[in-house]
């Protein structure tokens, strides 16, 4: 089952989502008509691992960590699907990255790994953009905008073995299967519960696949996970944002 959230003219709406239309409690809202969608979750924080996939350590010589290396993004670094990227002006080299991300359903804390299942609402697609030209990774990826989520939550899939690819401006970029990361999604959830307490809607992303090379404006970035969707936002400049 999919989860969207669509904005009506009369607020936020949340349901099922089947061809184009979001089933909720009060009626049927077709998306680009009765509004556009949402981010499928509104976090209080967003949990994100980095150096996880087998190539990106291969790409950057990067060692093998001994635990998860992660950092946090605030609430404004989301975006929704299909709503523009805004280069920052702050940059001059915007990169992207591909996450499959899992969406906490209740309070928790101190979860085991038997029990992320139990705890999670369902999976997503995260884009950790970062200004990698910036000095240390907060100012490098907590900024406004950085985390377009969406577009939906899938709560029937299997998160273990899921084919993954990013294209930019119709160029293949990433592809990679989920098998490929070092530690998997119930493990790195687990261990973040223990030093957090999660929250309802909060995110946790599981890293990327080998990410090789930059976004200009005009870009339009395309992620892939299997089962779940495509993540779909396009690059502009500060100007194209006002004018729109």
């Amino acid at each position: 089952m999919r989860i969207a959230r669509l904005l009506t003219e009369t607020g936020p709406i949340r349901g099922t989502y089947r061809d184009g239309v979001v089933h909720a409690d009060d009626g049927d809202y077709e998306v680009g008509v009765d509004g556009p969608l949402l981010p499928p979750c509104e976090p209080s924080a967003l949990y994100c691992v980095g150096r996880n996939f087998t190539d990106t350590l291969e790409q950057k010589g990067y060692e093998r960590p001994e635990a998860p290396d992660f950092f946090i993004k605030p609430p404004t670094a989301v975006i929704a699907h299909e709503r523009p990227v805004v280069y920052p002006a702050f940059t001059d080299e915007l990169t992207y990255a591909g996450e499959l991300a899992a969406v906490i359903d209740r309070r928790c804390r101190n979860v085991s790994v038997d029990e992320v299942s139990d705890v999670v609402r369902g999976y997503t697609i995260l884009n950790d953009l970062d200004a990698l030209d910036q000095h240390g990774v907060t100012e490098r990826k907590a900024f406004d905008g950085s985390g377009p989520l969406g577009p939906w939550i899938e709560t029937d899939v299997d998160p273990f073995d899921l084919d993954m690819w990013t294209d930019i401006a119709g160029e293949r970029r990433q592809e990679s299967n989920t098998s490929q990361m070092l530690f998997d999604p119930d493990e790195l959830v687990s261990y973040l519960s223990h030093r957090f307490t999660f929250r309802p809607g909060d995110v946790v992303s599981f890293g990327s696949p080998g990410n090789p090379g930059v976004v200009e404006p005009g870009d339009t970035i395309e992620m892939h996970y299997e089962g779940i969707g495509t993540l779909r936002n396009t690059v502009v400049t500060s100007r194209d944002q006002r004018s729109a």
